[in-house]
C-alpha cells in the first residue's frame, strides 16, 4: 500500500504546539513519509474532507480557550450543518498540550477529539494530554504516545522496505537552499535589504502597527529581584479600539551587541544579503521573513537568540556535532529522561509575577486601581487580597488610598516579610462569613492568578472549606457549588508554572 501524505494541523499560542508539530514532521521525513505542517488557520479546512491522515497538535489557552492561529478552524469545525459523514475517510489523532492546574484541562483537545468522531472519522489511538505539571514536562506523555503513533500508522500505511528510516544523529535533507547574493541592493548594511512598504488593511499580527512608547516605569521596589514594568503605548494614530481585558502582543528584537556578536561567532557577514528557497514545490517560505533579507534582519528580527533552546535545538546539534560523546550528550539532552539536566544546563533566573486573589466583581490580575475602577463604575469591590512581599506590592499607594476613599477593602498577606508564613489562603479562612456573603448573596466574582504548584490547591480547599463551614454544604454540595461559579465565568484562574 503506498503510504499517503501525512498532514500535520497545529493550534499553538506561544510556540509550544508549533514545535511538537514540526517535531512530528522530523519524524515523519524519517520514516520516509511525504509530511505537511501547517497551522489550523493556515489551512483549507473545507480539505479535510479528502484527507486521508491527519495528526492534530493543539494547545489550551485561557479557560479553555482555542490559541489565536486556530480560533477560525474552531467555528468552522463546530457548525451544526456538517454531515455526521464528513471526516468518514480520515484516520486522525489528537495531541494535546495543557497544564493540569486548570480546571479546564486539555479542553481543546478533548472537545476536538470528540468532535471529528461525531463527523466520522477514525481514532488511530487514544488522545495524547500532555501535562506541563509533570515533573519531566509533557514530553513524558507525548514520547511514548508518539511511538505508538508511528507503530499504528506504518502498520497501516507501510512504506516500502528498501527506503530505511534515517536514525536520530543523522541530519535529514534541508527544506530549503539559501543563496547569497553577489551585491547589497540596499546600502544600508545592518538593516533590511528592502524598505518597508507601508502596511495595507487594519493592523494585524502580520502587519503590526509600530506604536511609540510613552512610559517605561518599574512597579516592583528597586532593590526587589522581580523588574516588572508598566509600559504605555500610543496607538491614537492606529484605528485600533481597546476594551477591558485586551492585551498587547510586542514583537521584541535582539539587541545590536547579541546579533553582532552571534554573526561574529557563526562567521557571517551582518551586511550579506540572501534568497531562500525551498527545494520542494509543498513547502512555503517562513511567512513574513523578506525576499531577498540581510543577515542582520534576519538575526535581530527573526530569530530567537537569546531563549532558552527547546529539546529540538539540541537534536539539531547533535545531528551536527562531529564529536561522538558530544553528539551522545545531545542527545540526551534532547530526550525525555534528560529534561532535568537540560532544566539545569538551561537554568536561568524566572521571574514570578504576583499571586493575587480578588474576591469580588471584575478585575483581574495586577492592574493599575484607576484601571480596575473604570472597568467597574457601578459597583465596588469588596474584598481584596495580595500575597507577595511589599517590594512587589503594585501601585501600593494606590490601593491603600482607595480604601481610605472607602472603594474597596483591602486585605494583605506579605508572605516574605514574615516569620510565620500568612498566606492567600488562611486570609481567606479568617474572613469566611465575609466570602460566603459576597458569592453567595452578592453574586461575587472570584479571580485566581499566581503560581501553578500549590496556591490554586491550596485556595480551592480553602474556598471549598468556606462553603462547608459558612454555607452548611456537605462536601459534594461544595464541589458542585464551586463547580458552578466556573461554569457561570464566576471563578477564574491564570496560572503558570
Amino acid at each position: 500500500m503506498t503510504a499517503p501524505q501525512l498532514l500535520v494541523l497545529f493550534g499553538s499560542q506561544t510556540g509550544t504546539a508549533q514545535d511538537v508539530a514540526e517535531r512530528l514532521g522530523r519524524e515523519a521525513r524519517r520514516r520516509r513519509l511525504g509530511c505537511r505542517v501547517q497551522a489550523l488557520d493556515s489551512y483549507a479546512v473545507a480539505n479535510l474532507i479528502r484527507e486521508p491522515l491527519v495528526v492534530f497538535v493543539c494547545a489550551t489557552t485561557g479557560q479553555g480557550d482555542p490559541p489565536d492561529n486556530m480560533k477560525n478552524f474552531w467555528r468552522f469545525i463546530f457548525r451544526k450543518n456538517l454531515p455526521s459523514t464528513s471526516l468518514c475517510q480520515m484516520d486522525f489523532a489528537v495531541l494535546g498540550l495543557g497544564d493540569s492546574s486548570y480546571a479546564k484541562f486539555n479542553f481543546v483537545a478533548k472537545k476536538l477529539h470528540r468532535r471529528l468522531l461525531q463527523l466520522g472519522a477514525s481514532a488511530l489511538l487514544p488522545i495524547c494530554l500532555g501535562d506541563d505539571q509533570h515533573e519531566l514536562g509533557p514530553d513524558a506523555i507525548i514520547d511514548p504516545w508518539l511511538g505508538d503513533l508511528w507503530e499504528k500508522v506504518l502498520e497501516l500505511y507501510p512504506v516500502p522496505i528498501d527506503l530505511p528510516v534515517i536514525p536520530h544523529g543523522v541530519p535529514l535533507p534541508s527544506k530549503f537552499t539559501l543563496q547569497f547574493l553577489p551585491e547589497v541592493p540596499n546600502p544600508r548594511s545592518k538593516e533590511s535589504c528592502l524598505a518597508i512598504s507601508d502596511s495595507l488593511g487594519p493592523p494585524s499580527e502580520s502587519q503590526p502597527f509600530l506604536a511609540p512608547m510613552v512610559t517605561n516605569q518599574r512597579v516592583t521596589g528597586p532593590s526587589h529581584f522581580q523588574d516588572v514594568r508598566l509600559i504605555e503605548f500610543d496607538i491614537t494614530d492606529s484605528g485600533i479600539s481597546f476594551a477591558a481585558g485586551d492585551v498587547v502582543l510586542i514583537q521584541p528584537s535582539n539587541s545590536a551587541a547579541h546579533t553582532q556578536q552571534f554573526c561574529h561567532v557563526l562567521g557571517l557577514d551582518p551586511s550579506q544579503c540572501f534568497v531562500l528557497q525551498p527545494r520542494e514545490p509543498d513547502v512555503p517560505c517562513p511567512p513574513g521573513l523578506p525576499q531577498p533579507c540581510s543577515v542582520w534582519q534576519l538575526v535581530s528580527q527573526y530569530l530567537d537568540i537569546a531563549s532558552v533552546p527547546r529539546r529540538s535545538f539540541f537534536e539539531l546539534l547533535a545531528c551536527l556535532s562531529p564529536h561522538e560523546l558530544e553528539r551522545e550528550k545531545l542527545l540526551e539532552l534532547s530526550s525525555a529522561q534528560g529534561q532535568e539536566d537540560l532544566c539545569e544546563y538551561c537554568s536561568r533566573p524566572r521571574r514570578t509575577i504576583l499571586e493575587v486573589l480578588c474576591d469580588f466583581p471584575h478585575t483581574a490580575g495586577a492592574i493599575p486601581p484607576d484601571y480596575l475602577l473604570d472597568l467597574i463604575p457601578q459597583i465596588r469591590p469588596r474584598a481584596f487580597s495580595i500575597a507577595s512581599s511589599l517590594l512587589d506590592f503594585y501601585w501600593g499607594d494606590e490601593w491603600q488610598e482607595l480604601e481610605k476613599r472607602g472603594c474597596l477593602t483591602l486585605v494583605t498577606a506579605f508572605s516574605r516579610e514574615q516569620g510565620r508564613k500568612v498566606y492567600v489562603q488562611h486570609r481567606l479562612r479568617e474572613l469566611g462569613p465575609l466570602v460566603w456573603e459576597l458569592l453567595d448573596r452578592r453574586g461575587a466574582y472570584f479571580y485566581l492568578a499566581g503560581n501553578a504548584k500549590y496556591m490554586p490547591t491550596d485556595v480551592t480547599e480553602a474556598l471549598m472549606s468556606i462553603f462547608q463551614e459558612e454555607g452548611g454544604l456537605s462536601h459534594p454540595n461544595a464541589a458542585t457549588y464551586l463547580a458552578r461559579l466556573q461554569r457561570t465565568l464566576r471563578f477564574q484562574t491564570e496560572t503558570w508554572a
